[in-house]
């Protein structure tokens, strides 16, 4: 799907209207919410993929509600709904991108400063300001941050289960994503240093992360990510690198395949270069983090491996090391 710059206007006056309706009926911007009948810490994420890492850290402690949960929905171009800034609003714990990526959410809970609700803002967390890259979740690094701190604000708000969430928070690192980052490990040792392309900044984080040499030009990568029109120099410096094979691999955004991107990847396809896969959200839908972000590593790790004649295509991770 493409992004249009006008889409930034739309989401603005959207996000103003929905402050001004739940404000008006509500009053939610100074009186804490309820706490639940449940006894569960009531989290809402914005985005379905800090929702599951929520989700599986506070089990049966939390209760956790992602906004954006549709695989076919850009966070990018989001527009949020009166329902949405009332889930927001009732919520023991916000978590938020931030970064600029979801800046209707950062606008409410920076104007609701509700003293019931701890708002975590992943930018704020892993030290990225507005300007850098917003996609965080693929930075292992980031994602480990971010895990702390989603287990530190549980026991913040329920101290009476702190070691229950300590407890979740070691099965979550140790054991529900021993496969992710033992797959990240695994191409790193491999595949360090091998020249790749990418459709857009949304694998940066990763291309780093696995030690891959992304060679595509940063302004396009950016230019694509932010929804505006490449110029007539990366998308050349590009055709270069596909048609004279500089990369092994071509990485392009399925949630995001803009003309441009569709060209540059028959391109690769007709080169005979391997093409993968990844999104920006969980896909398929109902998919957790890591189910979501081991298959789309395999898919890596396979087509890093269809490049080099020596090497075979893998179907399970190489055994991961206990900790990160």
């Amino acid at each position: 799907m493409a992004r249009s710059a006008s889409r930034a206007v739309a989401v603005a006056a959207a996000a103003a209207a929905v402050l001004a309706a739940v404000f008006g009926a509500a009053g939610c911007a100074t009186t804490p919410a309820p706490v639940s009948a449940t006894g569960r810490v009531r989290v809402v994420a914005v985005e379905n993929f800090w929702g599951s890492l929520a989700a599986q850290l506070g089990g049966d402690r939390a209760d956790v509600t992602s906004i954006i949960a549709r695989p076919a929905t850009d966070p990018h171009d989001y527009e949020p709904s009166g329902p949405d800034a009332v889930h927001l609003a009732g919520a023991q714990l916000a978590i938020v991108n931030g970064v600029g990526y979801d800046a209707w959410a950062t606008k409410i809970v920076t104007v609701d400063r509700d003293p019931g609700r701890l708002v975590l803002t992943v930018g704020d967390v892993v030290g990225v300001a507005p300007g850098g890259n917003p996609h965080r979740w693929y930075s292992p690094t980031d994602v480990r941050r971010v895990i702390d701190r989603i287990t530190a604000d549980y026991q913040r708000i329920d101290p009476a289960n702190a070691a229950y969430f300590a407890r979740q928070h070691d099965v979550v690192v140790n054991s529900d994503l021993r496969q992710y980052f033992g797959l990240i490990d695994d191409i790193r040792a491999r595949y360090a240093g091998t020249p790749v392309g990418a459709s857009e900044s949304i694998f940066a984080p990763l291309a780093e992360a696995t030690g891959l040499d992304l060679i595509s030009p940063p302004s396009f990568l950016h230019t694509i990510s932010e929804g505006g029109e490449p110029t007539a120099a990366d998308k050349a410096t590009i055709d270069a690198q596909i048609s004279e094979r500089k990369i092994k691999v071509y990485v392009y955004n399925s949630q995001n395949a803009t003309p441009d991107v569709q060209r540059q990847v028959d391109a690769a396809k007709a080169a005979g270069i391997p093409v993968t896969t990844i999104t920006e959200t969980l896909s398929p839908a109902g998919a957790s983090f890591e189910q979501w972000q081991v298959r789309q590593l395999i898919a890596l790790r396979n087509a890093l491996a269809a490049s080099d004649p020596a090497d075979q295509p893998m179907t399970t991770p190489s055994p991961a090391p206990s900790g990160k």
